[in-house]
């Protein structure tokens, strides 16, 4: 159960009105590193999980904050579309280069000031579950595999994507109220890379994983002699240098060695096999004609 109080994690209202970074600030709303995405990533994560009720929680109190900086950016952006669709044009004219292709007041003069149309005839200037681009929000975006390692690995990865995200938007206004906002969230974002971190490195001490994802598949069922050997497939030999080329591995059972040379060690290509006939695909021989 969730309970909302009538109350933002932190503030979430702009100096003044801005409909094209509204557009702009929908890419860490609906995007696939934004807000939407790491709220549902984390709950089923959560909902899902199976090992220690400390990871559960975990998982759960980062899942339950994601949704108020949900709530933050889609009121924020509501916030700077306080405006009309005129006020975005006669706004734009004053840049001398779109000035000179507005002519009056129509939607059309709208889009070329930057503004997302959408903002106007969908959702009455509201935020909508998309990114800058307008693309949906897609369920794709999660990941909740039911192993904590790899899921936690996303979650490092998602986590970063996003911070730099919002580091490069507070970049992109001098807006002071937007960027108390966002000196938050990539504040927040920074805890979170933390913590991730951290539970990383628990589940090693806890013994419950090994840094290898699955640490439960039998060693024996892998061929081994090629599970730590580097190989050289593009011009130039300078990953030789690099630390996953020699010295002992990650997983601390074996020796990495770096390969100059792949050889191919599967066996020589052969011809398919033909289709069923009523694939009716493309055959190796004419097709005889049938007789009537």
């Amino acid at each position: 159960m969730f309970f909302r109080t009538n109350q933002f994690q932190y503030n979430a209202k702009p100096t003044k009105p801005d409909p094209i970074f509204a557009k702009q600030l929908q890419e860490v709303l609906g995007g696939q590193w934004g807000e939407i995405s790491v709220m549902m990533t984390y709950l089923f994560q959560g909902w899902n999980c199976r090992a220690a009720p400390k990871y559960r929680d975990l998982i759960m109190d980062t899942g339950t904050e994601e949704i108020a900086h949900v709530e933050m950016l889609a009121t924020m952006i509501a916030r700077l579309l306080e405006t009309s669709p005129v006020d975005v044009q006669e706004n734009a004219a004053k840049n001398s280069a779109i000035g000179a292709v507005l002519g009056g007041s129509r939607m059309e003069d709208v889009l070329v000031a930057g503004m997302n149309p959408q903002h106007a005839i969908v959702s009455g200037l509201g935020a909508t579950p998309t990114d800058s681009n307008g693309y949906p929000w897609n369920s794709r975006y999660t990941v909740a595999s039911g192993n904590l390692m790899a899921d936690f690995r996303f979650n490092v990865t998602a986590e970063s994507q996003g911070r730099l995200q919002v580091c490069r938007l507070y970049e992109m206004t001098d807006d002071p109220g937007v960027r108390d906002m966002l000196s938050f969230l990539i504040a927040r974002d920074t805890m979170h890379q933390n913590q991730w971190l951290a539970a990383i490195s628990e589940l090693e001490e806890d013994g419950v994983e090994g840094p290898l994802v699955p640490t439960s598949f039998p060693v024996e069922n892998q061929k081994s002699d090629v599970a730590y050997q580097f190989m050289n497939f593009s011009g130039g030999e300078e990953s030789k240098e690099g630390r996953w080329a020699k010295g002992p591995s990650i997983d601390g059972m074996g020796e990495f060695e770096y390969v100059a040379e792949p050889r191919a060690m599967g066996e020589v290509v052969e011809e398919m096999n033909p289709a069923d006939p009523l694939m009716h695909g493309t055959p190796k021989k004419p097709i005889q004609p049938q007789s009537t």
